[in-house]
């Protein structure tokens, strides 16, 4: 049998039966495998190097000094200490001018993992070093030489104490990404803190304490650490920590890691449309492929096999076409993912370790899932064939197990998307829409070709009449078709129009004028000079909004650090002091989502974020008590904000009505832009008024762009495969009912019908199919553009209609010249040769 099946899949390739299927399966896997190739080799390399990211093993972050028993029982299991402290201060030139920097205070053993690199140039690759700052010396990246006018060598002033420039900074492996670390470095000995006298009560300091097991290469393999880290996380349950953060290899450059994830489920978005539409390329072609060998299979049971062997041999030669389409899709997958490397990669910033193998083993189980779930039920079917049946050409109902196996089909493709995915609610949320398309696109294919039965009877014009009648003939086959048809058009658009509104959008999500400058500390008393400064040189979209600092304490009378909120995985947000402010009116971008905007003369009304409101399951009324400095607010909840995050403009948590914020400390922030003519305008107002701090944040912004062009780069690369599944659909519904309009037009040729009328006819039947098709495409696609872009990337969305007219004419044109080439044959031939060729 296994050898039967391979002599007849070698010829049914030289008889062009099995080429498309092939090119649809190889198209579904290169799709898959190509992302899976590309995220297991990022996972990889995060892993081998997340501790390099921490500087350690294991970091302990907390806003007072970290407790000497916590160092003492680290280094009693044989463990490395080093410790950071990290602060924003002032730096001063010795002309006066100042510039606000990252101070970082690091110990003599600091960093355990990786190491710092410094250089005597800017812009240099840095040389790594195990050395740090000699007391008396700080070294300081190279931007704040710029800012400064400074050499190695000069000196500058820190607090209390000045300190000689003796080396650049180049990198630094635990540098993170949070607000404070985007100002410039200054580094100096942890032996030199005291003499600066910035460290006063109420100073905002992390305090970090790195561990390492330096007997073990990673972090996993030690016993001991896992041991510390498991008496670590008792103590500060036990004793109720506030401000205490543990980072470890799992939790390692949220920022990089957040963007990966984030680039990584768009691409498999994206590789699992593909997928399906090459799902159904499959399935299209292996019922062709069933219709074609009805004689075959029936001819070889009158030859002696049974339905069992024949079943056996045609699935004998499915699973070897499988094992090559899946061979060659991930051949192909393989070479794809270095292209997107090359587009991602610079995230990572690190040199990948080489693929396993496991992605191109599920590229193997992926090809035989999609290609056994759809065309095993046409086999079955397939085996049921009688030779009466296959004479008059009636087809065959399906069988229970026929259509049991499409049960299991389906049940398998679900698994394969959720696999696929990564997670049980994304996949079934796609499997989930791609069944609801599937509904209803064929229930309004069903309604249309029902209400077209209304108007054959009032057809006069012949060829209205045998358009429409042969519609009525095959309604299955004719609605599958347009279901088909508007499934690959919809990849099409979704890679052409709404694609391009997808991209748009998400690039307007960070403009290029987006602010770029935070100017924090601002005095109630200053505020108004700083105001007319702003005018002065030019720059007028920078408005002051008052900033309140304040700590959650309770939620409806329950403390925030009694439980459930000492358990909750988000509980750092209760630990820390949230940026509160009062405002009359609703923030630009801020949209009311649920409530409303508090009264003006309300007593005690807040509108919170949605997010915070959803991490802790905040409604409308609920209660929030705040400690601002010692005096306690109850506000009630009376709004839920949505607002972008990644906009850089001044955001809130929470926002409470003036009334009740009268006589609170407060302080005002403010986000504006400045072109590169007017960037010395920061420093002009931290020169006149020095307790302002203002934060070029310029290289945020210009590393969020940066991202979002090389993942858009990489999602566009991967709509190709889009493109090509799209087109593979395409092809199969063309070429699934040509046999049979074939000899519908030699019968009606031979019963007189003429040239002109069945021209007429096929034109009105695929303009009908067309535009139906096209519609239902032009529907789908930008119902799934608003969704990813409302769902996934939470930014704004613009509908265009020119969608649905680019959707409706590509619907009519594909369907017309799928139907000319067809059928154009069959007009020049005379009609006992098209029938004899059809049979």
């Amino acid at each position: 049998m296994l050898k039967q099946a391979l002599r007849m899949l070698w010829r049914d390739w030289r008889a062009g039966e099995v080429g498309f299927l092939l090119v649809a399966i190889m198209i579904a896997v290169a799709a898959l495998s190509s992302v899976s190739f590309f995220a297991e080799r990022i996972r990889s390399g995060l892993q081998r190097d997340s501790n390099q990211m921490l500087g350690a093993d294991l970091v302990i972050g907390a806003d007072r000094p970290i407790p000497q028993a916590w160092r003492e029982v680290a280094q009693q299991q044989g463990l490395k200490l080093a410790e950071t402290v990290v602060f924003s201060s002032m730096a001063l030139n010795p002309d006066g001018m100042s510039k606000l920097v990252s101070l970082k205070a690091v110990s003599p053993a600091y960093p355990l993992r990786g190491s710092l690199k410094t250089s005597n140039q800017a812009g240099g690759e840095g040389t790594p070093t195990r050395e740090v700052p000699a007391p008396g010396t700080v070294w300081a990246d190279s931007n704040l030489f710029t800012a400064l006018n400074l050499k190695l060598g000069q000196k500058i002033q820190i607090g209390e104490k000045s300190f000689v420039l003796s080396q650049m900074i180049a990198s630094e492996p635990d540098r993170g990404a949070s607000f404070m670390n985007f100002a410039p470095r200054a580094m100096i000995a942890l032996s030199d803190l005291p003499a600066t006298e910035l460290v006063q009560p109420g100073s905002r300091i992390t305090y970090r304490l790195l561990v390492a097991d330096q007997r073990r290469i990673l972090s996993t393999d030690s016993a001991e650490l896992g041991a510390f880290q498991s008496w670590l996380k008792t103590q500060i349950a036990g004793k109720d920590w506030r401000g205490v953060n543990v980072e470890s290899l799992e939790s390692a450059r949220p920022e990089t890691r957040a963007t990966l994830d984030r680039a990584e489920r768009f691409l498999a978005l994206v590789s699992l449309l593909s997928s399906l539409l090459a799902a159904v390329a499959i399935a299209l072609a292996a019922r062709r492929y069933m219709l074609r060998h009805l004689n075959a299979c029936v001819m070889l049971r009158f030859l002696g096999l049974t339905q069992n062997q024949a079943t056996r041999m045609f699935l004998f030669e499915f699973i070897a076409l499988g094992l090559i389409g899946s061979g060659l899709g991930a051949l192909l997958g393989f070479a794809a993912h270095f292209l997107l490397l090359a587009l991602l990669g610079p995230l990572v910033g690190a040199a990948l370790p080489p693929p396993s193998p496991l992605p191109a083993w599920q590229a193997f189980v992926t090809g035989l899932i999609l290609l056994i779930g759809f065309a095993l039920p046409p086999l079955l079917q397939l085996r049921n064939a009688t030779l009466n049946r296959v004479l008059r050409r009636e087809p065959e109902a399906p069988k229970a197990l026929t259509l049991l196996s499409y049960v299991f089909g389906a049940t398998g493709f679900v698994g394969l998307l959720i696999w696929q995915a990564g997670e049980v609610k994304l996949g079934l949320m796609i499997a989930g829409g791609f069944f609801a398309g599937l509904v209803v696109f064929s229930l309004v294919a069903w309604l249309s070709l029902f209400s077209v039965r209304l108007l054959k009877y009032r057809a006069n014009y012949a060829a209205w009449r045998f358009a429409l009648a042969s519609l009525q003939r095959r309604p299955a086959a004719t609605a599958v078709q347009i279901v088909a048809l508007a499934l690959g058009l919809m990849a099409l658009l979704l890679l052409t129009v709404v694609r391009g509104q997808l991209v748009d959008a998400w690039r307007s999500s960070a403009p290029a004028d987006a602010p770029n400058r935070f100017m924090i500390n601002i005095q109630p008393d200053q505020k108004a000079a700083i105001e007319a400064r702003l005018q002065e040189r030019g720059v007028n979209n920078a408005p002051l909004f008052p900033m309140i600092r304040g700590r959650l304490i309770s939620i409806n009378e329950r403390l925030t650090s009694a439980e459930p909120y000492r358990s909750h995985p988000d509980k750092r947000l209760l630990e820390r002091e949230f940026n509160l402010s009062t405002l009359p009116d609703l923030p630009e971008q801020n949209f009311i989502t649920q409530g409303r905007w508090y009264a003006p003369d309300a007593v005690a009304e807040a509108s919170v974020e949605q997010g915070l409101a959803e991490t802790f399951n905040l409604k409308l009324g609920d209660k929030l008590r705040f400690d601002i400095a010692g005096q306690i607010v109850e506000a009630k909840m009376t709004s839920i904000r949505k607002l972008d995050w990644g906009s850089m403009r001044v955001n809130f948590y929470v926002i409470i009505n003036p009334k009740a914020m009268e006589g609170m400390p407060q302080s005002f922030i403010s986000a504006f832009h400045l072109p590169p003519e007017k960037a010395a305008v920061g420093d002009q107002l931290a020169k006149e008024f020095p307790n302002l701090s203002v934060v070029d944040t310029g290289q945020i912004l210009r590393q969020v762009q940066a991202i979002l062009d090389q993942v858009i780069a990489a999602v566009e690369f991967l709509f190709l495969f889009t493109l090509a599944a799209g087109g593979l659909v395409l092809y199969a519904v063309l070429l699934g009912s040509q046999d049979e309009r074939k000899r519908e037009a030699g019968l009606m040729r031979a019963l007189g019908a003429t040239r002109k009328q069945l021209a007429g006819a096929q034109r009105i039947e695929f303009l009908f199919i067309g535009a139906l098709a096209g519609g239902l495409a032009a529907t789908g696609a930008v119902a799934t553009g608003w969704g990813l872009a409302v769902f996934v990337f939470q930014f704004s969305w613009r509908w265009q209609p020119e969608a649905w007219l680019a959707g409706i004419t590509a619907g009519v044109v594909v369907a017309m010249i799928g139907g000319w080439l067809g059928l154009r044959g069959v007009l020049q031939h005379p009609p006992l040769q098209t029938l004899r060729e059809a049979v």
